[in-house]
C-alpha cells in the first residue's frame, strides 16, 4: 500500500529555515499529485503548499516567498524548502499524496493518504 515517510522536521529560531521532506513508496500511480498540510495544536488543518505531476506549484498565501515545494519523480521524493520561519510556522507538517496527475488543491478533503506527520518548532 501507499507510505509516506516524512522528516526533517525540528526546531529552529525564527528566520532560520529547514527543509522537509517525503519519501512514497507502494505507488500504484504513474502520475500523482502530492502537498505539504500542516496543522498546529487547537486549530485546523491547512494546506501549505501542492505540486503536480507537471510540476505546477499553488501555496497558501502566509507562505508565498518563503517556501518552496519539489519533487524529484525519480526518488519519489517531495521536499518543502521553508525559509524565513516564523513562530507562526510552528505545527506538525504532514505530507499528502493524491492518484490524479493534477488538481490537487490546498483542501484536507483533496489527499488521498497522508503521512504520520513531522513536527516543526519556531521560537522566537
Amino acid at each position: 500500500q501507499v507510505q509516506l515517510v516524512e522528516s526533517g522536521g525540528g526546531s529552529v529560531q525564527a528566520g532560520g529555515s529547514l527543509r522537509l521532506s517525503c519519501a512514497a513508496s507502494g505507488l500504484p500511480y504513474r502520475r500523482y499529485c502530492m502537498g505539504w498540510f500542516r496543522q498546529a495544536p487547537g486549530k485546523e488543518r491547512e494546506g501549505v503548499a501542492v505540486i503536480d505531476s507537471y510540476g505546477i506549484t499553488m501555496y497558501t498565501d502566509s507562505v508565498k516567498g518563503r517556501f518552496t515545494i519539489s519533487r524529484d519523480m525519480m526518488k519519489n521524493t517531495l521536499y518543502l524548502q521553508m525559509n524565513s520561519l516564523k513562530p507562526e510556522d510552528t505545527a506538525m507538517y504532514y505530507c499528502a499524496l493524491d492518484g490524479r496527475a493534477w488538481g490537487m488543491g490546498l483542501e484536507s478533503s483533496d489527499v488521498g493518504y497522508w503521512g504520520q506527520g513531522t513536527q516543526v518548532t519556531v521560537s522566537s
